[in-house]
């Protein structure tokens, strides 16, 4: 599987960077109570931490903010979903347990401050490529809507869209039954190369700790 980025999204914001980390043989299961506690403790910390702060100021946010309004969304309308994760904490709105995929990677969204989408391999057609959705970019969402990715930043296959670190779509959605895994990780753009590479490395191990495997990283 090839990762293309469009050029239109090269040229709007030149320092654009995605970080791919791709996991095979994984087993996939109900989230293990450790990380169920986890997850739920680091959410009621980050509640008393940001309960009367802003969390358009938090800057790995506010740079996903502009990075939206720079390539045509919305942001105060359409939130990156690291935004709409904290978000939720803030009005203590605690996530539901899912899978041990899916707890993993919103842990890993407020631990790191950025949108993270993992996908179903198996369920992705061909080669991927990021783009800006046109008006005819739709799909229904894992919160159960038929969405619109127009002037929105979109991952595509053969089949047509299928992530966005706005929401995703529930075809390519990781489930119990997933053993192979994508997962997209939208950096942020000021980030250092070395750091971005630090910073997928440990994810990578801590998402093989939890699910076995194998995974492999590189940053586009």
């Amino acid at each position: 599987m090839e990762i293309q980025i469009s050029q239109k999204i090269k040229q709007l914001v030149n320092d654009f960077q995605l970080g791919v980390v791709h996991y095979q043989n994984i087993q996939v299961s109900e989230s293990p109570q450790m990380l169920k506690g986890r997850l739920r403790l680091f959410q009621e910390s980050l509640y008393f931490d940001y309960a009367d702060k802003k969390i358009t100021e938090i800057p790995a946010i506010n740079e996903w903010r502009k990075l939206f309004k720079t390539i045509g969304t919305d942001p105060s309308r359409y939130r990156p979903s690291s935004e709409a994760l904290y978000r939720r904490v803030q009005k203590q709105q605690y996530l539901d347990y899912v899978n041990s995929a899916v707890d993993l990677n919103n842990f890993l969204s407020l631990q790191y401050q950025i949108p993270l989408g993992i996908y179903d391999v198996k369920q992705i057609k061909g080669n991927v490529s990021i783009e800006i959705g046109t008006d005819q970019a739709t799909y229904l969402a894992i919160n159960g809507r038929d969405v619109s990715m127009a002037k929105k930043l979109v991952s595509v296959d053969e089949n047509g869209p299928f992530g966005s670190p706005y929401v995703d779509s529930k075809r390519t959605a990781v489930s119990t039954s997933t053993t192979d895994a994508l997962h997209l990780v939208y950096l942020q753009p000021s980030q250092a190369k070395e750091d971005a590479a630090q910073l997928l490395q440990a994810l990578a191990k801590m998402f093989t700790q939890i699910h076995g495997g194998e995974a492999t990283f590189d940053i586009y």
